[in-house]
This record gives structure tokens, sequence and C-alpha cells, in this order.
């Protein structure tokens, strides 16, 4: 199999949170996956990728979001990593955010999203903000907090794959 037949898988990652789903992915893969940092792809791109992207308030990273801007006319499936749980409402409109977005000019294959941990700097942030701010650390942000801290972990690295191998034979039919 030669590189242009390989699915390309490009991730942005900031805390490594993404770098692991990708790389996990990608091993699970094997042979099928070229996997690319995001600030090293190339312009040509593959007709079918994986983009992984870590969430920023409800929406892809910067990175991300500038290169699925240039994306036309190809099949991707995303995955990526959030703080908040990935059975919460933030993770199914940022699915839905994200599948919108990629799909106004490429067909999009689907959306993963699992927890990953918290920068300690935007934890410590938060620690700072006066009670009664929307976002100021209280029992049940520090407990999502801790359990974040846990993640992404082998079950989500596991699904992570069973979802992208679903994308690719999405993209197959």
């Amino acid at each position: 199999m030669n590189d242009s037949e390989k699915v390309l898988l490009v991730y942005s990652s900031k805390t490594g949170n993404t770098r692991k789903v990708a790389e996990g992915i990608a091993q699970g893969l094997g042979e099928v996956a070229r996997i690319i940092p995001i600030e090293d792809v190339p312009d040509e791109g593959a007709p079918v990728m994986l983009l992984g992207f870590w969430v920023d308030k409800g929406t892809a990273d910067a990175k991300s979001l500038a290169y699925i801007r240039k994306l036309e006319g190809r099949k991707v499936g995303l995955f990526g990593t959030l703080g908040a749980y990935a059975d919460s409402e933030h993770a199914r409109e940022t699915a839905e955010t994200m599948k919108a977005l990629v799909s106004e000019k490429n067909t999009c294959l689907g959306c993963f999203l699992c927890q990953g941990k918290i920068d300690l700097a935007l934890t410590e942030q938060f620690k700072q903000l006066p009670p009664g701010h929307p976002h100021a650390m209280d029992e049940e942000r520090m407990k999502r907090h801790l359990e974040a801290a846990k993640h992404p972990d082998q079950a989500d690295i596991e699904a992570a794959l069973a979802a992208c191998k679903a994308m690719l034979e999405a993209a197959r039919a």
C-alpha cells in the first residue's frame, strides 16, 4: 500500500490527549493509516481522512478550524477530546457543530468525542474565579476535572478506534 492509498489521520493536540487517541487509532488501523500532526500536514490531502481536534469553547481548536476551512470534497471522520463528560449536552452540541462545519464542503462520516485531562493552567484559572461566575470552581466542576485527569484511557482509545473504523466503512459505502 503506498501513501496515496492510506487514510490520512491528522490531529491537533495541546496537552497530549488528542495525540494519544490519534496514536491509538493509528496503531489499531495499522498500515492503513498515515498519521501526521496538523502542523506538518501537506497541502494535498487524501480523499478519505480522520481529523482529531481538542475542544475549545464548544468547537475545535483554532488550528483544526483553519484546516477544516481549507478542506473541500473530502470524506472526513472526526474525533476529539474535551474536558466535559463525553455524554454531556456540551459534548453533543460540540459534535453537532463540528459535523455541520465539516459538512459545508465535505462529507462528514461522523464525530467521536471522549473526555481528556484538562490543562492544569485552566483548572487554576477556574479556581480564581469568584463564586457565582458560570465557570467558577465548585464541587461538581472539581469532580469533573478529577475524572477528566484519568482520560483518555484505554477504553476511550478502543471506543475511538471502533468509531473510526465504522466511519471508514461508511466512506467505502
